[in-house]
């Protein structure tokens, strides 16, 4: 994020929360437009992935009281991208030092002893990694995020599974530790003295930072640039890790494993691992969200007489299905408790779905029987409805 869109987003519009707005508020607002607006939930919808990202991007910062009073004061400060005069000020020209306002030295008076304190600088530096004035150190890289696929079993989805994924991503060169020198000494960039960030300016009265265009936002140059990774201190490393895929993925889910991405540079932390799960088929059990489901046949004097008919569930022992005399064919019961886990240790339930069997060979006795049914049932016509409703309009 950069400065500019630091001050100018209003972040408590993004939420809908009025700007004294509880912790709580603020929390469930993003809840409620992270589940409207999630990627899983509309899938292809461009429009709807880049309102997600001003969702988390605003919450990012509201949800941090730390991050929040920084965006509040600087919001104080500058308002709608310019220089917002205190009191007394009369609307003429206010005079300031840019260089007070960013944590640099003073004008020619030297440096001032007003009411900013450490500067604007101190201000912004949590959030976009700036030193205090006059500094040279460099500072620490998140790493990158890593996006990784797993292909899980119908069963290890239902159940939970810990799988071995082998991933590529950008980690610190072994050649030079992470130095981007072949001779482990690069310098500080003097363009950016060290902070990865040079000022521009913004038309509004005060400058703007962009990532160093030299030393490519990292703060250092090599003078001699290592032959593995060019000078940039980032190559291509490849590990194995055991991921712990929870009980009741969905086919297609995204899981984010916060700190399992790309380490970081300069003890910054390391990325996310985002995982999309695929789930295989099940010969038997079929699944709709949480619940399970099974289609069991039944004989055609289960159906109609009534009896107990044994179900297999999954990974469990079977349950029985008493089913009532006259069930038609189609008909759909609940076993409670034996679908799929849920987030809050629950479980969704089994759907059994009666299919009546019929059967292709007839033994000598079981055809009289059938027979002597047909005979006693000659006057019920099942049809007789269906004709009479045609008639009509």
């Amino acid at each position: 994020m950069s400065t500019k869109d630091f001050i100018e987003k209003d972040f408590y519009k993004v939420l809908g929360v009025p700007k004294d707005a509880t912790e709580a508020e603020i929390k469930k607002a993003y809840r409620k437009l992270a589940r409207e607006f999630h990627p899983d939930a509309n899938k292809g919808n461009t429009r709807a992935e880049e309102r997600f990202k001003e969702i988390s991007e605003a919450n990012d910062v509201l949800g941090d009281p730390k991050k929040r009073k920084e965006y509040d004061d600087a919001r104080a400060l500058f308002g709608n991208g310019g220089f917002r005069p205190g009191p007394g000020a009369g609307g003429g020209q206010f005079n300031f030092d840019l260089g007070d306002l960013f944590g640099g030295a003073g004008g020619a008076g030297g440096p001032q002893s007003g009411s900013f304190g450490g500067g604007i600088g101190d201000v912004f530096g949590g959030l976009f990694n700036r030193g205090g004035a006059g500094t040279t150190r460099t500072q620490p890289r998140r790493g990158q995020d890593v996006d990784t696929e797993v292909t899980l079993s119908f069963t290890e989805a239902i159940e939970g599974a810990t799988v071995p994924l082998r991933m590529t991503s950008q980690a610190p060169c072994k050649a030079c530790s992470g130095t981007g020198d072949k001779n482990g000494t690069p310098r500080v960039c003097p363009t950016c003295v060290g902070t990865g960030q040079v000022a521009r300016g913004s038309g509004g009265g005060f400058s703007l930072t962009d990532p160093c265009p030299d030393c490519k936002g990292r703060g250092l140059i090599a003078e001699h640039p290592c032959t593995d990774c060019g000078g940039s201190g980032r190559a291509k490393s490849s590990r194995t890790m055991q991921v712990r895929i929870p009980a009741g993925v969905t086919d297609a889910q995204r899981i984010r494993l916060r700190g399992k991405g790309a380490p970081g540079e300069r003890g910054g932390p390391a990325g996310d691992l985002y995982v999309t799960v695929h789930v295989g088929e099940h010969r038997v059990f079929g699944r709709k969200g949480d619940n399970l489901t099974v289609t069991v046949p039944v004989t055609f004097a289960e159906a109609a007489l009534g009896g107990e008919v044994r179900v297999p569930t999954l990974g469990g022992s079977p349950v029985t299905l008493k089913l009532p005399p006259g069930t038609p064919n189609g008909r759909t019961m609940r076993a409670r408790g034996k679908g799929a886990a849920r987030k809050d240790g629950s479980h969704g339930d089994l759907l059994i779905t009666v299919e009546v069997s019929v059967p292709k060979d007839l033994s000598g006795k079981a055809r009289d029987a059938l027979e002597a049914y047909r005979e006693a049932t000659a006057d019920d016509d099942p049809r007789a409805e269906l004709f009479e409703a045609a008639k009509g309009e």
